[in-house]
């Protein structure tokens, strides 16, 4: 699904230059859990930019789902962004004037696809997450952990081939936190790639495979026996 080979990305710093990822090689196959883990400067953060057509490396090559992601302008990106990926972020993102329905259904908008199938697959993935009865709510009226469902119903609605969670659980209590990766664990189940972005081992541990970053390098990549969130419900 995912192909990384020898990516490499600096960023000028004055008359300096800072190289924050230094010949990433990395793969992950369909189906896959996979966290990335890393301090503050490993370069995480670049490699996750890089993967959602966020920025572009200056060598090495990017391939997801078989196809070459390189030299894209900015609308090319996005409709691939939009085809290819769903984005699951810390502040949940969510537009503070649309209730939790209009949230969901705004990356099927930029599809082209009409409103009434727009509504009904909205609130269907709502209800994957438990949200139905809240449709009709703003974002100030939902909790932390009820925004980041949300989120995620959102993530999913367009179908994406992966699932990019950069501190999905950043801003959430720690039984929140289970909650949130308990239903990133069902999805999972379902076939669905992800990629969570965390620096939280306990979060890491939920995943199926933890990369491990420093100074822009991969130093361990390593399956885990997986822990399931209910446990810590």
């Amino acid at each position: 699904m995912i192909e990384i080979k020898d990516l490499h990305k600096s960023y000028k710093m004055g008359s300096n230059s800072l190289h924050v990822l230094k010949g990433i090689n990395f793969s992950v196959a369909e189906g896959e859990l996979v966290s990335i883990m890393g301090s503050s400067g490993s370069g995480k953060s670049t490699l996750l930019n890089i993967l959602g057509m966020l920025d572009e490396a200056d060598s090495g090559s990017y391939t997801l789902d078989g196809v070459p992601i390189k030299n894209l302008n900015e609308k090319i990106a996005a409709r691939y962004r939009n085809k290819f990926l769903g984005f699951i972020f810390q502040s949940f993102n969510l537009i503070s004037y649309k209730n939790a329905l209009d949230n969901v259904a705004l990356p099927l908008y930029y599809q082209g696809i009409k409103r009434g199938e727009r509504v009904d697959k909205a609130m269907a993935y709502l209800e994957k997450v438990g949200l139905a009865d809240w449709a009709g709510h703003l974002p100030n009226e939902l909790s932390g952990g009820q925004k980041q469902r949300v989120a995620i119903a959102r993530a999913l609605a367009s179908d994406p081939k992966v699932l990019l969670a950069d501190e999905p659980t950043g801003a959430l209590d720690s039984k929140t936190s289970y909650e949130v990766m308990n239903l990133i664990q069902e999805i999972n189940d379902e076939g669905r790639t992800i990629l969570v972005v965390t620096h939280e081992p306990d979060i890491a541990a939920m995943t199926k495979r933890i990369v491990n970053l420093k100074d822009g390098k991969i130093i361990q990549d390593t399956k885990v026996n997986q822990v399931r969130a209910l446990e810590n419900v």
